[in-house]
C-alpha cells in the first residue's frame, strides 16, 4: 500500500512517503506554503501525480489533547482535500514531531532547517504505519 504523509505548516509542508512494507517511511518533498489556494493546488497535484492509496494529514494537537488554531486548520484542509481527492484521508496525531526531527538532525550532526519538515513528515507516517502494524497509537478521528 502506497501512503504519503503532509506535516502542514504554516510556511511550509513537509511530505513524505511510504510505498513498501520492508522500508521505513522516507522523507519524500517540502512544499512552500503560498497565499490563497495555490497551496491547496499543489497538494492536489502532488496527490495526482503520486496516486497514494492513502493520505496521512497531521493533526498539531495541543499538549493536552485539545485542538487549537492549528489543528482547525488542519481539519479544513482535510475537507477541501476531501472533496478533489479520491484516496482516504487520515488524520494523525502529530505532536512533538518536529521536536523529534529536529533532535534526530542534531544527533547526525545536520544543521540548518532545510529538509526538517519532511523528516517531520516521516516521522508521522512511521508512526501511522507501526500502528497500523498492530503497535499503539491514537488515532484523533477515532476519539
Amino acid at each position: 500500500m502506497k501512503r504519503l504523509a503532509l506535516d502542514l505548516g504554516a510556511r511550509r509542508i513537509g511530505v513524505s512517503l511510504h510505498d513498501d512494507d520492508d522500508l521505513p517511511a522516507r522523507p519524500f518533498a517540502t512544499l512552500e506554503v503560498t497565499p490563497g489556494a495555490a497551496t491547496l493546488g499543489a497538494i492536489v497535484a502532488l496527490l495526482a501525480r503520486e496516486a497514494p492509496d492513502e493520505v496521512v494529514v497531521g493533526l498539531p494537537l495541543n499538549m493536552d489533547g485539545s485542538e487549537g488554531p492549528a489543528a482547525r486548520g488542519a481539519r479544513a484542509v482535510v475537507k477541501s482535500l476531501r472533496a478533489k481527492v479520491a484516496a482516504p484521508i487520515v488524520l494523525w496525531d502529530e505532536r512533538l514531531t518536529t521536536t523529534q526531527a529536529q533532535r534526530s538532525r542534531i544527533a547526525r550532526g545536520v544543521k540548518g532547517r532545510a529538509g526538517i519538515d519532511a523528516e517531520a513528515a516521516t516521522l508521522l507516517l512511521q508512526s501511522y504505519v507501526d500502528t497500523k502494524r498492530g503497535g499503539s497509537g491514537w488515532d484523533p478521528d477515532d476519539a
